[in-house]
């Protein structure tokens, strides 16, 4: 057996691999949870009940994907300039940073409070892709390297800024800040804890992404630049300026993450692991599974959040521990990558003609 190159991939190749990678993922989740006691039809059964004949639930699967529809629009499209971001964990993080500093210290009040914490969500995530990606239009600095390193540089600022100077006055032993002003806190839908401005936002941005990207000169540069760095630079594409913004717009949709999940869950900047479940990395495989394609993200975002809903599910209904959860979160994960391998390669039994 082995993999020989399919060329070009048709529409509906595209789409039916992905379904059946999906479908083989659910099978052997429902697998998996059999050998360790649990009934599949009783997980089943219960991940239907719990997401989709409930408005709570469902809100749950929504709050979940909205993170990642927002980074992964994000990276949509930085990767599409390869600019290889992996830092949108950390520039959530700045994002949720900023966003907590405008709500406690800058005073403002009433309307303007929350429109001032998004555009300095945005700007602080931006920024902090910005940085990277100037190292590497300037120096070539490997950006995976900057990006990724980035990450724990934010990890230890939130810490240190929730044990120290940020701590709130009554946190009693706990690292938190003090709770936002009620005017920073997003209206949540009748019901439930989603924050509907969010899922408007994640919607909203990546449809703009995608109008950016294929429907505007700059995104054809950014285009140009991520198939042909060399043709773009005899086109006249500047590749600093086009990697700048890139990073801007795609380090701020993490920001804006950071941004939601502040303002619409948590109402204060705690923990970095709390602030975010790891969506920042996820959202390299919504991206991924999008085809690089912003609009895409919001289709491969639910389906992530639902990944992710459903484990939450089957640890409150069916006393799942944990850890099998998380077991089975990588194995639905690993079904979704590996099925992607057939969309460039096709399996040929027997052996090679002389």
């Amino acid at each position: 057996m082995r993999l020989v190159p399919r060329g070009p991939v048709g529409p509906a190749l595209s789409l039916l691999v992905p379904l059946f990678s999906v479908l083989l993922a659910f099978a052997a989740s429902l697998l998996l949870l059999a050998l360790f006691g649990t009934s599949p039809r009783e997980a089943a059964v219960a991940v239907y009940q719990g997401l989709f004949t409930d408005l709570r639930g469902f809100s749950e699967l929504l709050r979940r994907a909205v993170p990642l529809v927002l980074a992964g629009a994000g990276l949509a499209l930085a990767f599409r300039a390869q600019f290889w971001n992996i830092g949108a964990e950390g520039q959530l993080l700045l994002g949720a940073v900023a966003a907590a500093g405008v709500a406690l210290f800058s005073g403002i009040e009433g309307g303007w409070l929350l429109p001032a914490m998004a555009l300095a969500a945005f700007l602080a995530g931006g920024l902090w892709a910005l940085l990277a990606a100037v190292l590497k239009a300037r120096l070539e600095v490997n950006d995976v390297i900057t990006t990724l390193m980035l990450n724990y540089v934010a990890v230890y600022l939130v810490e240190w800024l929730i044990h120290g100077p940020w701590k709130g006055k009554t946190a009693f032993g706990f690292a938190y800040t003090d709770r936002f002003p009620e005017a920073a806190s997003l209206p949540l839908f009748p019901g439930t804890a989603l924050a509907w401005p969010g899922v408007v936002l994640a919607v909203l941005l990546a449809g703009f992404f995608a109008w950016l990207l294929f429907a505007t000169t700059f995104g054809f540069e950014v285009r140009v630049l991520g198939e042909n760095p060399e043709a773009a630079r005899y086109a006249g594409v500047r590749a600093t300026v086009t990697l700048s913004l890139v990073a801007l717009f795609s380090g701020g949709a993490a920001g804006l993450a950071g941004f939601v999940e502040v303002a619409g869950t948590h109402h204060k900047l705690l923990s970095p692991l709390q602030i975010s479940l790891g969506y920042g990395y996820t959202a390299i495989i919504v991206a991924w599974l999008a085809r690089n394609h912003p609009l895409l993200a919001v289709l491969t975002g639910l389906l992530i959040g639902f990944v992710f809903a459903a484990g939450d599910v089957l640890k409150v209904a069916l006393m799942v521990p944990f850890q099998l959860v998380e077991v089975v979160n990588g194995l639905v994960l690993f079904f979704l990558i590996a099925g992607e391998v057939f969309l460039r390669y096709r399996v040929v039994f027997g052996g090679r003609r002389g």
